[in-house]
């Protein structure tokens, strides 16, 4: 696991952590992708580019301020995402690298299906 030095939630004080990339396990992650909103989070990421961060303020997710941080901590968990806090962001970053090496072919499926998710929206 993980830890940042300074990457500490903003209001909670939390430290953020992250599993290492050989941490990574395929249910975990799919359990993470398997959720429409998180996919058209792991979509918008993808979408970004590779070293694309957005804040979590960025994305208009048709839930609550509370289930969509809820989202983002399942992603950064089962390590789709990482995330640091900037002052009062928090950056997201699609962890493609990790994912590609661990599960080959898996983003290029994933992230056509959470931009088609967007567009439904």
């Amino acid at each position: 696991m993980l830890r940042y030095p300074g990457a500490m939630a903003s209001r909670t004080s939390t430290a953020l952590t992250h599993p290492d990339r050989a941490a990574l396990t395929f249910t975990t992650v799919m359990a993470a992708l398997a959720d429409p909103v998180r996919l058209a989070v792991v979509a918008r990421l993808a979408d970004a580019g590779p070293d694309g961060e957005l804040a979590c303020s960025t994305f208009a997710l048709p839930v609550s301020k509370s289930t969509q941080s809820g989202h983002f901590k399942v992603l950064r968990e089962a390590g789709v995402i990482r995330q640091r806090d900037e002052g009062t962001r928090r950056l997201n970053q699609l962890r493609r690298a990790d994912l590609d090496a661990r599960f080959p072919g898996l983003l290029d499926l994933a992230v056509p299906q959470g931009r088609a998710v967007i567009a439904s929206w």
